[in-house]
């Protein structure tokens, strides 16, 4: 095989909980993720050179700081006979959204590596690869529901087939993950909703009402009095959005 082409399915945190701060800068958290239809698409194709060449349709994601370009350099210190590759990334999944686009394209992109060249490896030691190149990406090795614990590499699938249809809305204004984590830190007054256990029950039972009323991230309590933000909630529930 010398080529490939693959969907990186964005995902959502049905809930997010920030347990504490680690010494080594990461957060310990409990999330329930949940694997979506909406994806970015992903070529990789063998070439003869010794390097990367990363192709986008966002411009400004064809740099060395791409979480791609760094998953491939990781790869080829531990791999050095493998060749040079062409990635041609088109995205879809909006940026700064939350919905995982760079964690999602750099798993798929491991997942493709590890078919192209025949690596050879299992899941969980993709996993321990992708930890160490973001906390989203191991959870994005994985398809469907699971709960992800610790940065979030501890990873427990749930059964569950239940389907059900989300809306994304995706403002214009955007906010950085790393300051929402440091404004958590700075504030340990905010309380949080540790429901991880109901949903996954609604998960299990197929029971959207339960679900509904279990959704929860952190992070809005860092956000919640933007406006932009309350325009949307707001404009959601006089639609009579489910909550």
């Amino acid at each position: 095989m010398e080529k490939i082409y693959v969907k990186a399915r964005a995902k959502l945190n049905l809930t997010l909980n920030i347990l504490n701060k680690r010494e080594d800068g990461y957060h310990d958290l409990e999330s329930v993720f949940q694997k979506i239809g909406l994806y970015d698409e992903l070529y990789v194709e063998k070439t003869n050179s010794n390097h990367i060449e990363l192709v986008c349709n966002v411009k400004e994601l064809e740099n060395e700081n791409n979480i791609i370009w760094k998953a491939y350099n990781v790869l080829k210190q531990m791999h050095p006979n493998i060749s040079g590759i062409k990635v041609t990334l088109i995205k879809h999944i909006p940026i700064q959204a939350g919905l995982g686009g760079g964690s999602t394209d750099c798993a798929t992109f491991l997942n493709s590596m590890n078919s192209l060249f025949n690596l050879g490896y299992s899941k969980q030691e993709l996993v321990d690869i992708g930890k160490n190149l973001g906390a989203d990406v191991p959870p994005c090795l994985y398809e469907n529901s699971m709960l992800g614990q610790g940065i979030g590499e501890i990873i427990t699938p749930i059964d569950t087939n239940m389907k059900y249809y989300v809306v994304i809305i995706k403002p214009q204004v955007s906010f950085s993950t790393k300051s929402m984590f440091d404004t958590i830190d700075n504030h340990p007054e905010f309380s949080q909703n540790y429901n991880s256990q109901d949903t996954i029950t609604a998960l299990q039972t197929n029971n959207l009402s339960l679900l509904s009323s279990n959704l929860y991230n952190a992070f809005e309590e860092v956000v919640k009095d933007n406006p932009e933000i309350q325009n949307v909630k707001k404009l959601l529930y006089e639609n009579k959005a489910v909550r």
